[in-house]
């Protein structure tokens, strides 16, 4: 009898220390297992292999609900429906209306500032560059920066003392939020 199916054996009596001793011998075999269906998946999965194997591996083995191994075979045919069933309630909830599922993406890299703006307009993002100020001051003056001053992101991480992907992450942020911002005034502005 192979190491594993002893191990198997220890966790279905109720040995709580079993558990620690089976991990090591499987990881490999269920990393490359959680590698196979995240291959699967659609790109951008925020899921990552090594988690997967994690949340697998502790419904396989809950010593509180102990289960049945016939064989090394059943255990890893019973990992592989774990994996899966974790992978389909994930895509559940993000289509859930809570966590998003109506929303549609949006690519913020094609929402551009141009300084060649009516004024009204300028008016109206001078507005929503004041709230975001109350809100984030160093992504309201990253903004500025980039907006009034024509910096590069790079440029303006400097001159704010940050980091380019800090500054990255903060123009991404400050453009969503003035998005929403004016899109919000332009739907309570009277006719």
């Amino acid at each position: 009898m192979s190491d594993v199916t002893q191990i198997l054996n220890q966790i279905e009596q109720g040995d709580p220390s079993a558990a620690e001793h089976l991990l090591p011998l499987v990881y490999d075999e269920l990393r490359k297992l959680a590698a196979a269906k995240m291959a699967q998946e659609n790109p951008g999965q925020t899921l990552q292999a090594t988690a997967l194997v994690h949340d697998a591996y502790l419904r396989l083995v809950d010593v509180d609900r102990a289960q049945h191994w016939n064989s090394r075979g059943h255990f890893f045919g019973a990992a592989a429906e774990a994996m899966r069933r974790i992978l389909l309630n994930r895509a559940r909830d993000k289509n859930r209306l809570k966590r998003g599922g109506d929303l549609q993406r949006l690519d913020l890299d094609n929402i551009e500032f141009v300084l060649e703006t009516p004024n009204e307009e300028l008016l109206v993002l001078d507005e929503a560059l004041e709230r975001l100020s109350g809100e984030n001051p160093v992504c309201a003056n990253l903004v500025k920066l980039r907006f009034f001053a024509g910096l590069s992101n790079q440029e303006a991480a400097i001159a704010l003392g940050i980091s380019s992907s800090t500054a990255d992450r903060y123009w991404a942020y400050a453009r969503a939020w003035l998005y929403q911002a004016i899109r919000a005034d332009d739907g309570n502005a009277s006719p």
